[in-house]
């Protein structure tokens, strides 16, 4: 498979990093973030619109997310090492940890993806049963009901406890005892100081509205992007196919790493262009856990490729062909997992 995706840019002549598409789309996210936030900071505008513009601001953080820090993080959006930490800086800007990110996302959860007891992915609230080996609450049977508001309180969550909540632990998956670099410590505290000024402080004073309306607005768009956000990335393992693993070593897996990765993953509307363009290929997961430093631009033109050699080798290959497909699957899931004699859908890794 890599043989062959490798021949792909090598006839085409194409660069595995971004292109124009992915640069234009990259100004568009940015701008769908400053530019309604520079209207809004004109105190020029009822109450009533600044909070449509902070609904779009929501939007542009979760499209930044996709777009921009994802693939810069990952090492795929551009072959200068530079030009991805500048760009990953668009993580820490939206209030979130580009360095505790890349340990829980970009480590744990590719290495080690829908293994739960290690995949942080899987553990993401005391209120969501994402895995049949949990430990279920009497809550979890009502999961499926509340899922999509759980996920709207993601990002406030992310922006005010989730990073320092990582930093303090000293386990992280398969981790023990993790001592974090002082230079990282020192780089969370000064970002997340930058986005609380910047996203709450001066709003605060300078804008001529109530805090309460104030809050609204701010509300409003973690809202959005928190439910965005979590939408999209549990719509790739949480869902009908992918396989569920329960942790009995850490030691070994129970296939190649390449296997495991087709096993527990599963892409979603591959043909519906508006969502490819907005999640930046992150409904072709697939191709990204098997390929996460080519850009995000390239996964329709590669799971093509992809999609032919897994069935070759009798490899399954897990796709919803509509989003909203997807999403019912998910919710089947929940519900199911919301179930405390349910069935993990594999044995052990």
């Amino acid at each position: 498979m890599k043989s062959r995706v490798h021949a792909y840019f090598e006839e085409t002549g194409l660069s595995q990093k971004a292109n124009a598409q992915m640069v234009l789309k990259t100004v568009v996210m940015f701008s769908m973030v400053a530019v309604p936030y520079l209207l809004i900071m004109t105190n020029r505008l009822s109450p009533w619109v600044m909070l449509g513009l902070c609904v779009v601001m929501g939007v542009g953080f979760a499209g930044c997310g996709f777009c921009i820090a994802h693939d810069a993080l990952h090492g795929a959006y551009s072959s200068n090492r530079n030009v991805n930490v500048a760009l990953g800086l668009a993580f820490d800007l939206s209030g979130a940890s580009s360095y505790m990110w890349k340990i829980t996302h970009n480590v744990i959860h590719h290495t080690y993806t829908n293994i739960q007891g290690i995949d942080e992915d899987l553990e993401v609230s005391p209120l969501l049963r994402l895995s049949p080996t949990s430990e279920h609450h009497p809550i979890h049977r009502y999961q499926h009901l509340y899922v999509f508001a759980a996920y709207s309180m993601t990002t406030l969550f992310w922006v005010f406890a989730k990073d320092f909540i990582y930093l303090l632990r000293r386990d992280l998956g398969p981790y023990r005892n993790i001592v974090h670099p002082k230079g990282e410590i020192a780089k969370l505290f000064v970002m997340k100081a930058i986005y609380y000024s910047y996203i709450i402080v001066i709003p605060l004073l300078f804008l001529d509205v109530a805090w309460w309306q104030f809050l609204i607005g701010f509300l409003g768009m973690h809202l959005t992007s928190g439910l965005i956000l979590s939408l999209i990335f549990q719509l790739a393992h949480v869902v009908e196919g992918p396989v569920q693993f329960a942790v009995e070593s850490q030691e070994t897996m129970e296939d190649a790493w390449f296997v495991h990765e087709m096993k527990t993953t599963a892409n979603f509307a591959r043909s519906n262009k508006l969502l490819c363009w907005y999640v930046a290929g992150l409904n072709f997961q697939i191709e990204h856990h098997l390929f996460p430093k080519v850009c995000s631009v390239h996964y329709p033109a590669i799971c093509h490729i992809v999609q032919e050699v897994a069935e070759e080798y009798g490899v399954p290959y897990h796709d919803h062909p509509t989003f909203l497909g997807a999403i019912r699957s998910h919710w089947r899931t929940l519900k199911l997992f919301g179930d405390p004699h349910a069935a993990p859908f594999a044995a052990g890794a």
